[in-house]
């Protein structure tokens, strides 16, 4: 009787601890609307990842001119769109940062995921406040230096608290590359889902390609941006070098709000 109790308590006191996690998960999970009538603000904090006196001597010199093509892609790509915005991106750089972001867990069962949720807002919290109204996107950009692998994990944009955690490399040749990487996730954290096959990396026909009716299908000559790479033959696909070969395609100027069904015209 006295085993019954106790498990009963124990499993009580689990629920609770369960509830409490939900809890603070909604609660560090807001998630901010864009109405596309005034410019998103996008506030990146490089970090220097792997301690290196080199790569926290490029950290300390990128400045915003060091993402300014971002700007550039998504008022060029607004202007395609007739968005009616000619700067919908803003973006400003923080201080340099020496801490960390959780890691992200391999195969992580549910509990687990929404732990490290709760883990990363609240290292966001503790790096830039609870409120931080005047950004409404921030991008955690992790620089490597050159040839680490580390450089190549997998990069994260979370709609839930527009958050983006992007890896790169301290490298000016690789800048390019990394501002792509850094838009790709600012458009998730903005409602754009990946069209990539997951298991390939390959951009999926035809939302993810930059010209999916063009004759012949192959070379493409830009990367879809959600798509991530531009397909050269059906095997062989690559990363642009820079958003000067990357444009939204319609998928997701849907999924952002820059695209939808034109309005009627009264009878």
């Amino acid at each position: 009787m006295q085993r019954n109790s106790l498990l009963g308590w124990l499993r009580v006191f689990l629920l609770l601890v369960l509830v409490a996690i939900l809890a603070l998960y909604l609660l560090l999970s807001s998630t901010r609307s864009v109405d596309w009538l005034d410019p998103v603000q996008v506030r990146i904090y490089p970090i220097n990842a792997d301690g290196r006196d080199t790569t926290r001597r490029y950290v300390e010199r990128i400045d915003a001119d060091s993402f300014s093509d971002i700007e550039t892609f998504f008022s060029r790509e607004a202007y395609r769109y007739r968005l009616g915005l000619k700067t919908p991106v803003q973006v400003e750089v923080a201080p340099l940062i020496e801490s960390l972001p959780p890691q992200v867990p391999k195969q992580a069962s549910i509990v687990e995921a929404l732990w490290w949720a709760i883990k990363m807002r609240l290292w966001v919290w503790w790096q830039d406040g609870w409120q931080a109204g005047d950004a409404d996107v921030r991008i955690f950009m992790s620089f490597y230096a050159p040839g680490n692998p580390q450089g190549l994990q997998h990069s994260l944009g979370l709609q839930k608290g527009n958050i983006g955690l992007v890896n790169g490399y301290a490298d000016a040749d690789r800048q390019g590359i990394n501002n792509f990487v850094a838009a790709h996730e600012l458009l998730h954290t903005l409602g754009a889902s990946d069209k990539y096959d997951r298991e390939t990396g390959k951009p999926l026909w035809p939302d993810g390609f930059a010209d999916p009716v063009k004759e012949p299908l192959f070379p493409q000559q830009r990367a879809e941006i959600m798509g991530g790479r531009v397909q050269i033959t059906p095997g062989w696909s690559l990363l642009p070098p820079s958003l000067a070969h990357a444009m939204i395609g319609a998928a997701t100027a849907i999924e952002i709000g820059w695209l939808g069904p034109a309005a009627s015209e009264p009878e």
